[in-house]
């Protein structure tokens, strides 16, 4: 049985990240986020709602309910105009794909390292047992 160090483990997880950052759609989210940060309308909003989100923390200490549900509904009023632009409906789909290659990567992982540890103990894998609880 092979062993590894941990600084091998990590230097192939340096390897994969690399690999990843690589990938079609780690570029495309690259490519939209330099979009959105370069749009002016796009970083006015942001810069707007997180003016307002300040405010609205201070309004909550100090119990300013009608204030804060003002300042509540602007701060929705301005995210769905920012949902309303394509480039960030663009970004915010390639955020998900990315999100969802990174969890299938790390749970291929994880599902690999468990199956693994379940055959070396001579356990069985399709119920999940290792083989010191097999009898």
């Amino acid at each position: 049985m092979a062993k590894y160090t941990r600084k091998q483990i990590l230097d192939e997880a340096k390897h994969l990240a690399d690999m990843l950052s690589n990938t079609e759609e780690i570029n495309q989210f690259k490519k939209l986020e330099a979009k959105i940060n370069a749009n002016e309308k796009v970083q006015e909003n942001i810069k707007k709602i997180k003016t307002l989100q300040k405010q609205a923390v201070n309004l909550q200490a100090y119990e300013k309910t009608e204030a804060l549900k003002k300042v509540e509904a602007e701060i929705d009023r301005l995210h769905d105009e920012l949902d309303a632009i394509p480039i960030v409906q663009e970004f915010k789909e390639i955020q998900v794909v990315v999100n969802d290659v990174l969890q299938l990567v790390s749970k291929t992982i994880a599902r690999e390292v468990t199956n693994r540890v379940i055959e070396e103990t001579g356990g069985d894998v399709m119920s999940g047992e290792t083989g010191t609880n097999v009898k």
